[in-house]
């Protein structure tokens, strides 16, 4: 059988109520206990580097997960990271890019409900989630949901109660779990040579949401507070023009201070395009401005916090940034 290390790292799968609403406090081998099939599937062994609601889950605590995927690397054939919902897509995007062709699967699930609960979907995510991860053909960074396998860098929660919560946006799921078989969309295709790890991320990044009647003037803040900026912009992508161009020079003050910014859409699929509207055009003509297209917020995010902390020569980020890793960049 496989030997898979579980990292349980709390969330609604590992809670109860305490009188103050849901906390983690199950432990691994607790969570183990509810799903006694996983026994039969593979050798299981179990960690908690930390108990907590996901809400409260950040750069640190992804950091930390890939530091004992790459210690235990070779002691394992795959991990089970047991997390909750809420940040669960940030850690997934940001696996992706700590932890880049690797040939062992690296398994993120949780669930709606507890798994201390009777009614609950913890149960089938749990056992899916292994069941995947146990299989001959899985690789690479992946969140198991809902009976659902999806790219670490293409997920996205999209849905606060109900039990198909996780949606692969703007590409398609690579495979199904149905009764514990692993079915596959298309032919998997497992990486060679060593896995590629990265210990370090820069935490200064602002996630700008553009709402009508904005200020241009939160560039002067964020020139002295950040290293880069994700910009959610309206539609295709652009920046308004409000009888001035204050959003354009404050934006071209910020990049030749050689910092980055990556130009988005809040918009949830098929991404931005900066290239129809005058608009968008006027950004791409200037250094330092690169397009998420159709990239997740969450792989956004995390993939600039990567580069950022890998080099912050605006050449270089231009580079690593628009490399494609993991199918998050089209």
């Amino acid at each position: 059988m496989k030997k898979i290390l579980m990292i349980a790292t709390g969330g609604t799968i590992a809670s109860k109520n305490t009188g103050k609403g849901l906390t983690p406090v199950i432990s691994p081998s607790e969570l183990l206990e509810f799903v006694p099939e996983i026994a039969q599937m593979c050798d299981v062994e179990t960690v908690q580097p930390f108990n907590l609601d996901s809400t409260n889950v950040y750069y640190p605590h992804w950091l930390e997960i890939a530091r004992l995927v790459r210690e235990n690397y070779a002691k394992y054939d795959g991990f089970v990271v047991t997390h909750g919902t809420d940040t669960m897509a940030y850690t997934a995007a940001a696996l992706s890019y700590l932890i880049q062709n690797s040939a062992k699967p690296v398994v993120l699930t949780g669930s709606q409900k507890s798994v201390y609960l009777r009614d609950t979907d913890a149960r089938g995510n749990l056992a899916d989630a292994f069941a995947y991860c146990a299989d001959d053909r899985a690789y690479g960074v992946r969140v198991v949901f809902d009976g659902k396998v999806i790219l670490g860098t293409r997920a996205k929660k999209t849905r606060t109660r109900s039990y198909n919560a996780f949606s692969s946006i703007d590409f398609p799921e690579i495979a199904v779990i149905r009764d514990g078989k692993v079915v596959y969309y298309s032919e998997p295709h497992p990486p060679a040579g060593e896995p590629l790890f990265s210990s370090s991320l820069d935490p200064e990044v602002f996630v700008l949401k553009t709402v009508p009647g904005m200020r241009a003037d939160i560039f002067d803040y964020l020139i002295e507070h950040t290293d880069g900026v994700v910009i959610e912009s309206f539609g295709s992508g652009g920046l308004p023009r409000y009888g001035d161009d204050n959003f354009f020079t404050r934006l071209e003050a910020y990049t030749a201070a050689g910092k980055t910014v990556v130009v988005g859409t809040q918009v949830e699929r098929e991404g931005s395009a900066l290239d129809v509207y005058e608009v968008g055009r006027r950004l791409l003509r200037i250094p330092n401005v690169l397009e998420a297209r159709s990239m997740t917020l969450e792989a956004t995010v995390t993939k600039l916090m990567w580069v950022l902390g890998r080099t912050k020569r605006p050449e270089e980020v231009a580079r690593l940034f628009l490399t494609p890793v993991d199918r998050d960049f089209l």
